[in-house]
């Protein structure tokens, strides 16, 4: 029996043949994957850099605080290496416990008030019009972007003992005991006055970092919170506050540094002053090296506030850390 093909059935398609494999070229990109060492080459200026303007000042501030290097070692530089006398020397002064006291209520006075102000704002312009958000933002940035001299420069006119605003506004709501009062001569002042102009410079950007922190939390909890009955105060903790906490713990831990090693603001308006009444430690270890001629000694200050630093951020860490790990 033989087998007919029918002329109108479409003939079978024919496989193409197979492409050889490609052979490398010389010379050519390095496969998927492997980048080679180019970006590690490239980045490796900028990284060493960096480490360089980072590690060599504390490598030296280190070594100075285990040298006797007073003016005339400055000079000669045949600095005498004596071990931890300097950090002896700093912990059997007054003047430094004092320093160390008042550094840690200046920070928690500041930082409290930085982020309660900060949470207020930004709650504030989550719920502002475009228009008006868009006022509140541009003059959180150029609050924030004011140059510290100029902002410090600008709080000295203010309450400037007789040219000053907020005297003449005192004395026009009725308080005559401010006629030409002295703040910066008063202890208790001048430490407000320069809380206020840290927490002035500091809640722009807190305030900011947070909003973008509020915009990433979907309406949808919010109005399932509002349908069960939930306050205000019981949204923020249960909703808002957990959502952007990882971002509120960092703005937190950058205002802890900023604020602990704040110098410029109390160095320009104060100097210290008056009396010690506004010397915390980056200010004590100033005033020790250059004042005194004991940059050894000052050396050893400045080691003590990055250590009493790092302590804290450690301790603030390690319970952060504690609370993610509780967290189901």
């Amino acid at each position: 029996m033989s087998v007919v093909r029918d002329s109108s059935a479409p003939p079978a398609p024919s496989r193409p043949p197979a492409r050889p494999p490609a052979k490398p070229r010389r010379g050519g990109a390095p496969r998927a994957g492997r980048a080679g060492p180019w970006p590690y080459l490239l980045a490796a200026p900028t990284v060493l850099g960096m480490l360089y303007l980072l590690l060599h000042p504390l490598a030296r501030a280190v070594l100075i605080s285990l040298q006797d290097f007073q003016l005339r070692q400055l000079i000669s530089g045949d600095a005498e290496f004596v071990g931890l006398r300097n950090y002896r020397t700093l912990l059997a002064d007054e003047r430094f416990w004092q320093a160390v006291r008042r550094t840690f209520v200046f920070m928690a006075a500041n930082v409290v008030l930085i982020m309660v102000l900060a949470v207020l704002v930004a709650l504030l312009v989550e719920r502002l019009g475009r228009l008006w958000r868009t006022a509140v933002l541009s003059a959180l940035v150029l609050a924030w972007a004011m140059p510290v001299i100029a902002a410090t420069t600008v709080f000295q006119w203010l309450f400037h003992s007789e040219f000053g605003i907020v005297n003449g506004v005192l004395q026009q709501l009725g308080f005559s005991s401010f006629d030409r009062y002295p703040w910066f001569a008063h202890g208790p002042a001048a430490f407000t006055i320069l809380v206020l102009l840290i927490v002035w410079q500091s809640v722009p950007f807190a305030a900011v970092t947070l909003y973008s922190a509020l915009t990433t939390v979907p309406a949808e909890l919010y109005e399932a919170a509002r349908i069960d009955g939930a306050s205000a105060a019981r949204v923020f903790r249960a909703v808002t506050l957990p959502l952007i906490r990882p971002i509120f713990m960092l703005v937190l831990s950058l205002e802890v540094i900023w604020t602990f090693k704040a110098f410029v603001q109390i160095w320009v308006m104060t100097n210290g002053g008056p009396g010690d009444a506004t010397t915390i430690l980056p200010v004590y270890a100033v005033h020790t090296a250059l004042s005194s001629q004991r940059y050894d000694v000052g050396s050893a200050a400045s080691m003590v506030t990055v250590l009493l630093m790092a302590g804290v951020l450690v301790l603030y860490f390690r319970q952060l850390f504690r609370q993610e790990g509780d967290t189901p």
